[in-house]
């Protein structure tokens, strides 16, 4: 097995225990702030409504506060594939808004890179989703937020960049799977 395969298997693996996770929360079995434990300390965390979070603590408050009035409420996120190529990983899911009255759900679907920095973390993700389906899907839903609900800020930091400890990950494979 190459280097590259070797990092691509954990960086899966990893994925699949940080998806077992995320769907633990969404069935209330543990919190958001769970999550935050598959990134690196100086990790980066872009959201599609609250942009950049910098650091695992701040992406831990992140992810408790963004999440507040949406679980518990009929959202999930169920996974639909992953791909791998060498530190990066692509993932497909669903954002499941609710169940419509005739019993089928309010989908938007969404994607995310993230890049495996090794040792079971990540040290960065990037969640994209079609923030104006969402806001069509919560208007035919007449959703309302309920009371614990946060507003994402109103200028977020949309700076995509890897954290500078780890913007050498896109390149660190040659052509035959091992490192450069």
């Amino acid at each position: 097995m190459t280097e590259k395969q070797q990092v691509e298997r954990e960086a899966l693996e990893t994925y699949h225990r940080f998806v077992a996770q995320r769907d633990r929360i969404d069935e209330g079995e543990a919190g958001w702030e769970t999550l935050a434990d598959f990134f690196t300390e100086d990790a980066v965390y872009l959201d599609p409504a609250w942009g950049r979070q910098e650091g695992r603590e701040t992406i831990r408050n992140f992810f408790v506060a963004s999440m507040a009035g949406l679980t518990g409420y009929g959202w999930s996120t169920p996974e639909r594939w992953t791909m791998t190529e060498g530190h990066r990983l692509v993932s497909h899911w669903d954002q499941v808004l609710g169940e419509k009255p005739d019993g089928s759900q309010w989908i938007v679907p969404g994607l995310s890179i993230l890049y495996y920095a090794g040792d079971g973390l990540f040290c960065y993700s990037h969640d994209y989703l079609n923030m104006t389906y969402i806001g069509e899907t919560l208007k035919a839903m007449a959703w309302r937020p309920p009371a614990e609900f946060n507003m994402p800020p109103a200028k977020p930091d949309w700076h995509t960049h890897l954290p500078p400890a780890w913007r050498h990950l896109p390149d660190v494979f040659a052509a035959d799977g091992s490192a450069v």
